[in-house]
């Protein structure tokens, strides 16, 4: 199947209070470019997204959001510095001492001072992560892939119908061809006619002349490379898979060919079929560069 290089996904998973939302996006790119937006205490599995989504997705520049959400209690450690809380507790009751006085809390007290309890972001587990983190990548790159598959089936379809398109216009210029040098002798000879008046006009030279003319403007040969090229880009797009790369090349000798039966030609009806041949071949050559 045809798969487009633009598409979007969009997936999410929840489990034990861990959330996950991953979304991806997609432009045109001549290889292949993942980058990966996510919190910072993941970026010990940033190679392994890279990874899983590189594995399914060849070209294009792909950008990959991932947010985060908790309410998980043990994502948060809650730490008791016990040494600092007894230094406290001493200093406390030496002032008791000193003044005469007695705290009637001293735990509230001592409890409130700085860094006596504090709490952090628990280390997370990398396995514990990536299995909550995983089914929402998947189903982003499911969604993402069912989107690109489907922009690639419309791409497949418009090239196949100016791939058609370019078939019947180079019927007509191959039904042509055989003329323009009886065209030419016929010219050459009305032209000679007015010039030499009575004069008897060699048949012979005639014939050499339009011989030569015939010989350098034959397109046969081109006109049987551009009929394969025809052929072989629709195969390449019923068989599918990765094929940008294929077409990007095959239009470029489409082109050729092209070009080639164009400078050859002597005939404006001919020049006329070539220039719109070219005209579809840039449609097409445009639509291949969204293919993956």
């Amino acid at each position: 199947m045809i798969r487009s290089m633009t598409g979007y996904g969009r997936g999410e998973f929840e489990k034990d209070g861990r959330k996950f939302i991953v979304e991806m996006r997609s432009v045109n790119h001549r290889y292949g470019d993942i980058s990966v937006k996510m919190p910072r205490f993941m970026m010990f599995l940033e190679d392994r997204i890279k990874k899983t989504a590189a594995a399914r997705v060849i070209r294009g520049k792909t950008d990959i959001y991932i947010n985060f959400e908790s309410s998980y209690e043990g994502d948060v450690e809650v730490i008791f510095n016990e040494n600092l809380a007894d230094s406290y507790m001493e200093k406390v009751r030496q002032i008791e001492e000193r003044y005469g006085v007695t705290s009637p809390d001293k735990l509230t007290l001592v409890a409130r001072y700085p860094d006596v309890i504090t709490s952090k972001k628990a280390e997370e587990d990398m396995d514990i992560i990536w299995e909550t983190l995983l089914p929402a990548l998947d189903e982003a790159l499911d969604k993402f892939i069912e989107m690109r598959e489907a922009e690639g089936e419309n791409l497949k379809k418009d090239i196949l119908v100016k791939n058609d398109n370019i078939a019947v216009l180079l019927k007509a210029v191959e039904e042509k061809a055989p003329l323009v040098a009886e065209e030419y002798r016929q010219k050459l000879m009305q032209r000679l006619a007015g010039l030499l008046d009575e004069t008897e006009i060699d048949e012979q030279r005639i014939l050499t002349e339009v011989t030569i003319f015939a010989d350098k403007a034959c397109i046969d040969e081109e006109i049987t490379r551009l009929k394969s090229h025809i052929d072989q880009l629709k195969n390449i797009l019923e068989n599918g898979g990765q094929v940008g790369r294929k077409l990007d090349f095959l239009v470029q000798e489409m082109n050729r060919e092209a070009n080639t039966i164009g400078s050859k030609s002597n005939n404006i009806d001919v020049t006329k079929k070539v220039v719109e041949i070219k005209s579809e071949i840039e449609k097409i050559r445009e639509q291949v560069q969204n293919i993956e």
